[in-house]
């Protein structure tokens, strides 16, 4: 599929791939053998999800188009990222994304890896869908997915900007959830000073429960993240804070 999406200029590769994506056979044979969404699983189970997942997550725009034209369900469920939309999202296809939500497309989805689109967004650092689906009413402290919610999901890739587009839009800096347990955990444990500067000045609970660490100073010591360390101990960190893997900080 990646050969797909510079040619679909054309229209002969545009057909053949709808016609490819839309064989029930054909296509219960190819995602048995290989899944684009999954590339790193050599034995893959038949997918649950749709052909126009597959085609909105490598981005062919005329293929997506096609497909909606066709009748394809663009809220259906299935696959890796849960449904067409988070996909979309996860992948930067802008213009997909647009197609999917002007016919219809549920922007508070829920399922798949991310647990929703914007989730999905924030973690790779699509500021510009981000936005569009602020937009279009995305719910800014949607919870679900890996990293619980989409604050966190951009405080563990290092995202400023969407860190502050979703504080603008008022996310929870203390949410719950997630792989993280919060925003502060998950941004003390990939070592970006300037996000946990932000989410304190915000409000972030600097001694919060939870996650896997148990709390942002743990995390940011089982990584060594020295800077950090002081700058939580400086807003009142528990030193002997106990909870999550190793139980305390030391």
């Amino acid at each position: 599929m990646d050969h797909a999406r510079p040619a679909e200029g054309s229209e002969d590769v545009v057909t053949t791939t709808v016609r490819f994506l839309r064989d029930e056979a054909t296509f219960k044979r190819w995602t048995g053998l290989f899944q684009p969404d999954r590339p790193w699983d050599n034995d893959p189970e038949t997918t649950q999800a749709a052909c126009l997942y597959f085609a909105c997550l490598k981005g062919l725009t005329a293929g997506t188009r096609s497909l909606l034209d066709k009748g394809a369900d663009v809220n259906a469920q299935g696959g890796e990222y849960g449904n067409a939309l988070q996909a979309a999202s996860y992948g930067g296809h802008q213009e997909i994304m647009q197609m999917l939500l002007d016919k219809g497309a549920d922007v508070n989805a829920q399922g798949g890896h991310f647990g929703n689109a914007l989730q999905a967004a924030s973690y790779e650092g699509h500021q510009e869908i981000v936005q569009m689906l602020l937009d279009k009413g995305a719910d800014v402290n949607a919870q679900g997915g890996d990293f619980g919610n989409a604050l966190q999901a951009a405080s563990y890739g290092g995202r400023q900007d969407i860190i502050q587009t979703l504080l603008d839009k008022g996310a929870d800096v203390n949410a719950q959830g997630g792989h993280f347990g919060n925003a502060l955990q998950a941004a003390s444990y990939k070592g970006h000073q300037d996000i946990v500067q932000t989410l304190l000045d915000k409000g972030a609970d600097v001694n919060a429960q939870g996650g896997e660490y148990g709390n942002a100073l743990q995390a940011a010591s089982y990584e060594g993240h020295q800077e950090i360390i002081q700058t939580l101990l400086d807003k009142g960190a528990d030193v002997n804070a106990q909870g999550g893997e190793y139980g305390n900080t030391l």
